[in-house]
C-alpha cells in the first residue's frame, strides 16, 4: 500500500510540482490549500507525513501543526521561505 501525504501550500504551482514528484515516487497525496481544509483532510483521513507550509491564508501552519499535534505524532515537515529563527522555534513548540 502506497505511504499517503498531505500537502499543504497556498500556491498551485508548489502543491502541483509536489504532487506530480510525489506521484512518480509511489506516494498517494492529498493536498489543501488554507489551514482550516488541512485540519480537515487530517482529521478525516490517515496520513504518514505531512508537507505544511507556515504562510497559509486564515488558520496559519503553526497553529495548524499545534492542533495535530495535540492528537497525533504523524512526522510534520514544515516548508517555508521565512528564514527566522522564531519562526522555526514555534513550529516545533
Amino acid at each position: 500500500m502506497a505511504r499517503k501525504i498531505l500537502l499543504v501550500d497556498d500556491e498551485p504551482l508548489i502543491l502541483k510540482g509536489l504532487k506530480y514528484s510525489l506521484e512518480q515516487d509511489g506516494y498517494q497525496t492529498d493536498s489543501a490549500m488554507d489551514g482550516e481544509e488541512a485540519l480537515t483532510k487530517f482529521f478525516a483521513g490517515e496520513y504518514d507525513l505531512i508537507l505544511l507550509d507556515v504562510m497559509l491564508p486564515g488558520v496559519d501552519g503553526i497553529e495548524v501543526c499545534q492542533r495535530i499535534r495535540e492528537k497525533s505524532n504523524v512526522p510534520i515537515i514544515i516548508v517555508s521561505a521565512r528564514s527566522e529563527d522564531q519562526d522555526k522555534v514555534e513550529a516545533l513548540d
